[in-house]
């Protein structure tokens, strides 16, 4: 029986994969590793193969036709047999003390028969162009090393979002509540930390410095420039996390919050983005994001509407615009990805 199953999406991997994968390996026969090569143009699904072939008992190499990540976490959510499931981005790479603790606590939790619904980890920020490291942890936000429900979560600082980077959710929970992924969209990640959290009633946290988030680069998908490009798939992305969940169905008061908290935070990096390019038709964008917000959530377009951050995402003019980048600009280094 498997743990942990890990899918990597990978697309032109090549020549970071491997480290990945080696950090994960150490995890040994507990884990199972699906590396999905997902339409790579270069040697990525022949490094896939040759690993396979050398570690038949842990890795899976899977090809498809480029999908995007969401299809290619879908497709390693498909194919995973462990009790567990994370991604890990092929970019990136996970700290291989910290796996060996976090397998622990799931074969403890296993031999207890406690079943947990979401493990928490933290995360750390590798700026590949500053030389510098900055970790996300969730001590002043969760319990440490306890099950807990939503109703015991503390405050959230802003740094302190459920991100891809830090959950590990059990496998069967992602099925039944029908993730599926969108193709050949970015930010897809988000849908992921999202949807499912209502169907999550029993949660842990543990204060390791799991996984290492590799940024920086110019080509990345968090990179502004290329956020800004591609900013009909951000907004593609929060008009789905607005219509998978009837928040004010969620039974905790706590969960309700943080997930209007987080909603909140997805239409302010629409806005901001829409109103850094500047045009015509980005502020027709902008109204019309926040119009189908109304037009379909009305009570969560109320709330959101009327917080802090929706309030200064409909400032007027040119005063209102530079507020508006300032704002993003704090939270940005805040975050930590600035």
């Amino acid at each position: 029986m498997k743990l942990l199953s890990v899918a990597i999406p990978s697309y032109n991997s090549e020549e970071y994969l491997g480290r990945a994968v080696e950090t994960l390996l150490t995890g040994g026969e507990e884990i199972e590793i699906i590396i999905v090569n997902d339409g790579s143009k270069d040697d990525t699904g022949k490094i896939a193969d040759a690993y396979q072939e050398k570690y038949p008992t842990i890795i899976k190499a899977i090809h498809q036709e480029n999908g995007g990540h969401g299809q290619a976490v879908n497709t390693g959510l498909k194919n995973a047999t462990g009790l567990y499931f994370k991604v890990v981005d092929s970019d990136d790479w996970v700290n291989e003390n910290s796996l060996k603790n976090v397998l622990k606590l799931l074969r403890k939790m296993y031999d207890e028969k406690k079943e947990l619904d979401l493990l928490i980890a933290n995360y750390v920020y590798e700026n590949a162009n500053l030389n510098k490291q900055k970790a996300i942890d969730y001590k002043s936000a969760m319990p440490i090393d306890t099950i807990f429900g939503w109703d015991d979560l503390k405050h959230f600082k802003q740094s302190q979002n459920i991100l891809m980077h830090s959950v590990f959710y059990r496998t069967q929970l992602l099925r039944d509540c029908n993730l599926q992924l969108p193709k050949h969209t970015f930010y897809v990640d988000n849908i992921f930390v999202y949807q499912p959290l209502p169907y999550v009633k029993t949660l842990y946290y543990i204060d390791e410095n799991f996984y290492r988030y590799y940024i920086g680069r110019e080509d990345q998908s968090v990179n502004e420039k290329v956020m800004m490009s591609r900013i009909d798939q951000q907004i593609r992305v929060t008009k789905l996390m607005i219509e998978s969940t009837d928040i004010f169905a969620v039974s905790s008061k706590k969960l309700r919050n943080y997930m209007l908290k987080y909603l909140s935070v997805m239409m302010m990096v629409c806005s901001v983005y829409l109103v850094k390019i500047g045009t015509k038709e980005s502020l027709d964008k902008k109204k019309e994001l926040w119009n189908y917000l109304k037009t379909t959530k009305p009570m969560m377009y109320n709330k959101i509407r009327h917080s802090v951050l929706g309030y200064s995402m409909h400032l007027p003019g040119h005063t209102g615009h530079a507020i508006i980048k300032i704002g993003y600009r704090i939270s940005q280094k805040i975050i930590g990805f600035g």
